[in-house]
């Protein structure tokens, strides 16, 4: 039996809405706080892929094969997420809400096998990297920088 664990991150965003969305939708700026992006448009059924530095002692070559499953422009983004040859197959999903004059972003990870070592080894580490260093790159792209 598998326990599946969902990475949740909860954020107030000093933006409005239409810059966040376009921060996870044009493919340029997606590339700047993110990672390379290769066929990526936020158009459900589009298949894409993410380039990544290669993690040769974790079993990852750095490609994130992706699909958008749902879109719903300035509100969601769902994609999948899978590192075929580190084992994981997640799906990630960004709401945004209008909060003020900023956006709450509301982002989710799903499909964790927490009892999979490697699986959980990964949920740490990428749960780590979405709360600071990419949340961090995200409103530098923001605001411009």
């Amino acid at each position: 039996m598998t326990s599946a664990e969902t990475f949740e991150l909860d954020e107030l965003l000093p933006h409005p809405p239409a810059r966040v969305w376009r921060a996870l939708t044009d493919p340029e700026l997606l590339t700047a706080w993110l990672m390379p992006n290769e066929g990526f448009a936020p158009v459900v059924g589009t298949r894409f892929v993410f380039r990544a530095d290669p993690e040769p002692q974790a079993g990852f070559s750095g490609l994130v094969e992706c699909e958008v499953l749902e879109v719903d422009p300035g509100r969601l983004l769902r994609i999948s997420w899978a590192s075929r040859d580190a084992g994981l197959d997640t799906i990630v999903t960004w709401r945004l809400e209008p909060e003020g004059t900023g956006t709450r972003l509301l982002l989710t990870r799903t499909g964790f096998d927490l009892d999979d070592p490697g699986q959980a080894r990964a949920f740490e580490i990428l749960g780590g990297g979405w709360r600071s260093n990419l949340l961090r790159r995200m409103l530098d792209v923001l605001a411009g920088r």
